[in-house]
């Protein structure tokens, strides 16, 4: 059966650390990170959009943890609506949160929220350059995911740095994650030992493709299935 998870993601982001001064704070940061969330979800992908979409669905506000109420004309029972937050909150919030603080905090929580329910769970290691990133001179920001086929999530990533390659990100990456009892995934680009004796040290397990990246490599797999072996693992003649 599958375990439950003990935290809700609101309670996660509970201890995410606040940049925000105490002073003028209006909203809990689990409420503004839980709205942005559920707003990305249903397709928001601005500021401006995540804040309407609040405006739009106020009935949501005190379960995604806002408490303030909002200054109206006093009428005859009249419910008592709650504020939300504006773009600029937003804008001012992602800029300066702790983005590594956050993923860890994010990354935790769909660990525990799935990832270990299966009898040997599948991660897939993969590196792609964001779309839109590339302009001109500038080049493009590359990352590195875990991509968690258990979860349907990318439990973690990080930024390829450009002294750097994809499978020395994927080192510290894996670090992230716990790898027992786990299988890795990934494309010709991880065929290094350091990676995959990293994953076996760890007691995981590895399925990599090989290609003619890897030309000696490739070639000692071919020939150790061009000798037949009988059920008794004896070699035997080809055919």
């Amino acid at each position: 059966m599958a375990e439950v998870c003990e935290k809700s993601l609101y309670e996660a982001f509970g201890a995410v650390p606040d940049p925000r001064s105490a002073l003028g704070t209006q909203h809990p940061l689990p409420a503004l990170l839980t709205l942005a969330t559920v707003a990305m979800l249903c397709g928001c992908r601005g500021l401006s959009a995540i804040a309407q979409w609040g405006r739009e669905h106020p009935e949501l506000a005190p379960l995604l943890g806002f408490t303030r109420k909002k200054k109206q004309k006093k009428e005859w029972k009249q419910k008592p609506k709650l504020k939300l937050p504006c773009a600029s909150t937003f804008h001012y919030l992602f800029r300066d949160i702790d983005i590594q603080a956050f993923e860890a905090v994010l990354t935790q929580w769909m660990l525990t929220n799935g990832f270990k329910d299966s009898a040997q769970p599948v991660l897939n290691i993969d590196g792609k350059t964001l779309r839109g990133s590339h302009q001109g001179e500038v080049p493009g920001v590359h990352l590195v995911a875990a991509y968690s086929a258990t979860t349907g999530t990318a439990l973690a990533q990080l930024q390829v740095d450009s002294k750097t390659n994809e499978h020395k990100a994927a080192l510290q990456l894996l670090n992230l994650i716990p790898m027992e009892n786990t299988l890795v995934t990934g494309d010709a680009a991880f065929t290094q030992k350091d990676l995959c004796q990293e994953i076996v040290n760890r007691k995981g397990d590895y399925f990599i493709t090989v290609k003619d990246n890897q030309p000696t490599l490739n070639k000692n797999i071919l020939d150790a299935f061009t000798t037949a072996v009988s059920p008794s693992r004896e070699s035997a003649a080809a055919g």
